[in-house]
C-alpha cells in the first residue's frame, strides 16, 4: 500500500534568553514522510532524483551529503540496544531547486501500535557538522505532549552560544499536526525554539503556493539565520568561532533523563 508525503505549513519561533535579547518568528515549509515506504508523490516532488522540490536519502543519517537515511538510524539503534521501530517518519525541510539546509530534522519512531516511543533530533550546524540526540523516556514508554526529555548539549550550533547546558525537548505528534519545543538552558542564557504546524497532503498546488510565499526554501532559511546572526553581532553578543569547538566523538547521544 502506497503512502503520501505530508506538507507542514509550519511556524518557527526562536527567543534568546539572557542579557542580550533577540527573538523572531517565521513561517516555514517542512515535509513529513516515511523513507522506507512506497510513496505516492506529486509531479513537482521526487524521492532521490532531481525535481523542483525533492528529498534525498544522502541528506540524512550520517555525515551531511553522505548519509544513508533510515539504514543509519536502525544501525545506531542496534548499537545502543534501542527497540527497532515499526515505522519511522521524518520531519524535515525538502530540497528546493537542488539546495537544502536543515538546522534540525526529527525522526519520529513508532511501534507496531503506532505509539511514539523515541525521537531522534538530527542537528546540523552552518559549519557542516552534525550530531543527533536520541530522545526517549525510561523503558521507552509512550512520549506524550506534556513529557519533557532532557539531553546534554554536545555540539557547537550557534557561534553566539556556549557548548554547555542542556536541551529540554517536548514533542506532539498527531495525525493532523506536529509540534516540537526545544528549551536550551545554560547559566546566564539559552534559547527557546519551537516548530508547529498542521499536516496536509503535499500537492503540486501546495508546492507552487509555498514557492510563491517563501521562495528558495532552505536558501531562505539560511539567509534568515545569517540576518539574525548579524543582528546579534550589532548587539555585541559574544562570538565563538567554530575552530575552537570540540566535535562529538559519537554521531548520536542519548538523553540524560
Amino acid at each position: 500500500m502506497t503512502q503520501k508525503v505530508d506538507h507542514i505549513a509550519g511556524h518557527t519561533y526562536h527567543g534568546r534568553k539572557g542579557v542580550i535579547e533577540n527573538a523572531f518568528r517565521y513561517s516555514i515549509d517542512y515535509i513529513l514522510l516515511d523513507p522506507e515506504a512506497e510513496l505516492t508523490t506529486p509531479a513537482l516532488f521526487s524521492i532521490d532524483r532531481a525535481n523542483i522540490t525533492n528529498w534525498r536519502t544522502r541528506d540524512h543519517g550520517g555525515e551531511p551529503g553522505h548519509g544513508t537515511g533510515t539504514a543509519w538510524l536502525r544501525a545506531q539503534f542496534d548499537v545502543k540496544d534501542v527497540p527497532q521501530p515499526a515505522q519511522v517518519m521524518l520531519l524535515t525541510q525538502p530540497r528546493v531547486l537542488g539546495h537544502v539546509f536543515n538546522p534540525v530534522s526529527f525522526w519520529f519512531c513508532l511501534d507496531k501500535e503506532g505509539t511514539l516511543y523515541a525521537v531522534v533530533a538530527e542537528v546540523t550546524n552552518t559549519f557542516g557538522t552534525r550530531h543527533s540526540y536520541l530522545c526517549h523516556k525510561p523503558e521507552f514508554a509512550q512520549i506524550e505532549p506534556g513529557d519533557r526529555i532532557v539531553a546534554d548539549k554536545l555540539m557547537h550550533v550557534s557561534p553566539f552560544q556556549k557548548i554547555e547546558g542542556s536541551y529540554t525537548f517536548r514533542f506532539d505528534y498527531r495525525p493532523d499536526r506536529v509540534g516540537v519545543w526545544i528549551d536550551y538552558g545554560r547559566d546566564g542564557g539559552g534559547l527557546i525554539a519551537t516548530l508547529t504546524g498542521p499536516r496536509h497532503p503535499l500537492t503540486n498546488r501546495v508546492i507552487l503556493w509555498s514557492l510563491l510565499r517563501r521562495p528558495f526554501g532552505a536558501r531562505r532559511t539560511f539567509t534568515l539565520i545569517v540576518w539574525q546572526a548579524l543582528k546579534l553581532w550589532f548587539k555585541n553578543a559574544t562570538f565563538r568561532p567554530f575552530r575552537s569547538a570540540p566535535v562529538p566523538d559519537k554521531p548520536m547521544s542519548r538523553v540524560r533523563r
